[in-house]
């Protein structure tokens, strides 16, 4: 797997998920500057990680989705690439309209910290296919603006094609309004594009990947990305 890992200014968490990604495939990504407007010649996965890009200012992942780099991002998307983005590149694929919907100021209006309980919903996609359907995992989020909202339609949409990749729940795997940090529409945390070949999520697996650090739930999602791209 040959992975791209585009650093915006304010970016925080690109060398977390770069490690989670030479743990997960034995091979150190390619970090790609915003202002860069090629990938690497053979990148299989392009990844936005999180941070503040452009620090947060007009919205967040506003500024950072209209950089240079973000046209070969859609490019390599389009021809079938694959592309994660994680907590602010979540929210810069939002903006890019990688990935249907809009991530709003979190509803306690707090920035939240803490460890999360996920239900996986789709496990028939490179990102996810090392988990079981239903599967209850452990892994942390860090925001303030991770409410994810979409119309009706949209979430119909969404959820009757298979394109919710995770969502909020407590430890026994219900899927209450107690349990999602930020009042997102459906508990939704993660979904997919409409090919599936591209993954938005607010929380970070990247930080829960090996067991000296808490839990290594989130390991499986790179193991996955490792193997369906071998």
């Amino acid at each position: 797997m040959k992975a791209a890992v585009v650093v915006f200014p304010g970016s925080n968490r690109e060398r977390d998920i770069a490690l989670a990604l030479e743990r997960a495939s034995y091979t150190k990504p390619a970090y790609v500057w915003h202002g860069d407007t090629e990938l690497p010649a053979g990148t299989d996965l392009v990844v936005l990680p999180g941070g503040f890009s452009y620090g947060d200012y007009l919205r967040c992942g506003a500024m950072a989705s209209l950089s240079p780099v973000m046209r070969a991002v859609k490019d390599h998307a389009a021809r079938g690439g694959y592309v994660i983005g994680v907590c602010n590149g979540f929210q810069i694929l939002a903006e890019a309209q990688l990935v249907p919907g809009v991530l709003m100021r979190n509803a306690s209006l707090k920035f939240v910290c803490r460890d999360v309980h996920l239900k996986v919903e789709a496990t028939d996609t490179a990102f996810t296919a090392g988990y079981r359907p239903g599967q209850v995992i452990r892994v942390p989020v860090a925001h303030a603006e991770g409410n994810y909202f979409a119309d009706d339609e949209t979430l119909n949409r969404l959820e009757g094609e298979g394109r919710v990749a995770f969502r909020y729940c407590d430890e026994a795997g219900e899927v209450t309004a107690a349990a999602s940090p930020n009042g997102a529409s459906r508990n939704i945390a993660g979904v997919f594009n409409d090919r599936r070949n591209v993954l938005g999520m607010m929380p970070h697996p990247e930080n829960m990947t090996e067991a000296v650090v808490g839990g290594t739930d989130g390991a499986l999602l790179f193991d996955s990305l490792a193997k369906a791209l071998a």
